[in-house]
């Protein structure tokens, strides 16, 4: 079903085109991390980035039921409690939006208005979902997995439930998780209760929440959110190639204390301590740079060795000894693909802009 545009998401903004109402009325819909959360492990749910496309569903995890059908010779109907008693596992995973950087892009695309913030890192528990499709007996000849939410909207004229899908091969690794829990706890309205998908490493669009169903597909999936949504697209028309796993990135723990409008920080002269945390969904990240002269001259910073949690961002460290003055820091992470670059990632819809970020610092003359 197709119905009139009530908005335009997916152009791009004039050039001197500022922030737009409905943009203005997804950022308060959404929410990134407050950068100073970085000092946490784990994000605390309240503070872990949000993106809904459409409402919240009240779901009742009573009477919820998931469906697990398609190409399976055994289809299913499953209660949370029946998920719930199946082998569990926990995983941490840090999740970003893939539209991240978003907002810094020039021009600009219109949609949710994100700067750097539009990630968290959560502990999920639940159950693999191989040990869900398994009972099911999967067609030999089965491609993908698609996955529908209980969320129900219309986006650029189309009526639809959220919808995403993985290679079959990639969901049924043992850390693709139907998820129940988020760092110990049921999950959150707007996380996803009563489960959602954890899908370790892809941007955030593939961890589909509110699940109701799952099917088997044996032809890969054309739905909206895979074919025409999440593509990297320079020209409006073209196929573009799919969004899928979390390029390379690094961010600043913000230093010093800051100026509520700019939110530029302010440090005295002598030792700062810089911090932040680096992270890549296509391999581990091998090294993180810093610069405080906005990419002129680089510092390898330390990274804290791996820790078993192949999914999660990981610490760095740097001390920088500050003398009065302007200063721009920035950081930069390389994975066994390459590093970020300084430059923006240009797209029509904005997604994996992983261009370093950049934070306006003055050091006072004065103690």
């Amino acid at each position: 079903m197709r119905l009139d545009d009530i908005s335009t998401p997916g152009r791009v903004a004039d050039p001197d085109e500022g922030i737009t109402g409905p943009e203005l009325a997804l950022a308060a819909r959404n929410h990134g991390m407050p950068l100073e959360a970085m000092r946490y492990d784990l994000t605390p749910p309240g503070l872990h980035y949000l993106l809904i496309h459409y409402d919240i569903p009240y779901l009742d995890g009573r009477t919820w039921r998931l469906a697990v059908g398609g190409s399976v010779r055994r289809p299913r109907t499953l209660t949370l409690t029946a998920l719930q008693r199946l082998p569990q596992r926990t995983v941490r995973v840090t999740m970003e939006c893939a539209g991240n950087g978003r907002a810094r892009l020039s021009p600009r695309p219109i949609s949710q208005p994100w700067l750097v913030e539009a990630v968290g890192t959560a502990e999920w528990t639940g159950v693999p979902l191989r040990y869900v499709l398994a009972p099911s007996q999967v067609d030999p000849a089965a491609a993908e997995v698609v996955f529908t939410g209980a969320d129900h909207g219309v986006e650029r004229g189309v009526e639809q439930d959220y919808q995403r899908s993985l290679p079959l091969a990639e969901a049924c690794d043992d850390d693709v998780l139907l998820a129940y829990a988020m760092n110990g706890l049921p999950l959150a309205p707007q996380h996803g209760y009563p489960l959602r998908l954890i899908a370790p490493g892809w941007y955030g669009m593939a961890h589909v929440k509110w699940l109701t169903s799952i099917d088997v597909v044996t032809e890969p999936f054309t739905g909206f959110q895979q074919a025409e949504a999440y593509r990297l697209r320079q020209e409006a028309g073209e196929p573009g190639a799919p969004v899928t796993r979390i390029v390379p990135r690094a961010l600043v723990v913000p230093p010093g204390f800051p100026d509520f409008m700019s939110r530029a920080r302010i440090v005295r002269p002598g030792p700062v301590p810089l911090a932040g945390r680096a992270w890549s969904g296509r391999s581990p990240v091998t090294a993180v740079e810093v610069s405080v002269d906005g990419g002129q001259s680089w510092m390898a910073a330390e990274l804290d060795p791996p820790d078993g949690h192949r999914w999660a961002w990981r610490r760095w460290r740097l001390e920088w000894t500050a003398e009065p003055g302007s200063y721009v820091l920035t950081a930069r992470a390389t994975d066994a693909e390459g590093s970020q670059p300084t430059g923006q990632v240009w797209n029509r819809g904005g997604f994996a802009n992983n261009a370093v970020q950049e934070i306006p610092v003055s050091c006072l003359a004065g103690p």
